[in-house]
């Protein structure tokens, strides 16, 4: 059984303060991408926001929807909330601005996650992306000390735990685009990202 978490409570200053989860893309909100992406493997899914208000008003009620129980704290603070309040031991992870979330990608991480390691995260063009792992419970409670300290970075994170990395070569074997792990930062990542998915769309209607 797995939870979906969708972080959620950046202040999007990079977007000119626009929320970012209600980007649009191919006619349909980030939110909404993410949702039915998740729903395809977890069995229920959490939204963690700093302002419940917009979501609350346009997403199914089945949608659980929480605030942080350590706000001002960043990703580390709503992963945190997310964690403690999932029903289920083993957590998807994402921010709201991961437009090509992969439950296949999801999916082989989590079958990679033995019972003595706390994470699986994937690691993308040299790079280690924690939002995208999926992580146990349990790590929630060395969360928790790092924020009581106000360290909040992912790096001080990935000391405290005990995890693997899953290589991009293992998510092309299995073809998975490891843009997967892509997030929207600034209008300039926006437009490149609605070009990528054209470019998609036209590529499969010619059959290439």
């Amino acid at each position: 059984m797995l939870s979906g978490v969708i972080l959620a409570g950046g202040k999007n200053s990079r977007m000119n303060g626009q929320n970012k989860a209600f980007l649009v893309l191919d006619h349909m909100t980030f939110i909404d991408r993410q949702i039915r992406e998740m729903n395809k493997i977890c069995s229920e899914i959490v939204i963690v926001a700093m302002d419940p208000a917009p979501y609350l008003r346009t997403l199914d009620r089945g949608i659980r929807i929480i605030t942080d129980y350590f706000p001002e704290k960043g990703p580390l603070g709503g992963m945190f909330s997310g964690l403690t309040l999932s029903f289920h031991s083993n957590v998807w992870v994402v921010g709201c601005d991961m437009p090509f979330i992969s439950a296949e990608a999801a999916e082989l991480m989590l079958s990679c996650k033995k019972d003595a390691i706390d994470a699986v995260i994937p690691w993308i063009g040299n790079q280690v992306y924690p939002l995208h792992g999926i992580y146990d419970k349990s790590c929630a409670k060395p969360i928790r000390e790092l924020l009581k300290n106000d360290e909040v970075s992912f790096s001080a994170m990935l000391k405290k735990l005990l995890w693997c990395e899953l290589p991009e070569a293992l998510f092309k074997e299995k073809e998975i685009d490891p843009r997967f792990v892509t997030a929207i930062n600034t209008p300039e990542d926006y437009e490149q990202a609605v070009s990528f998915y054209e470019s998609l769309q036209m590529n499969y209607r010619l059959g290439l």
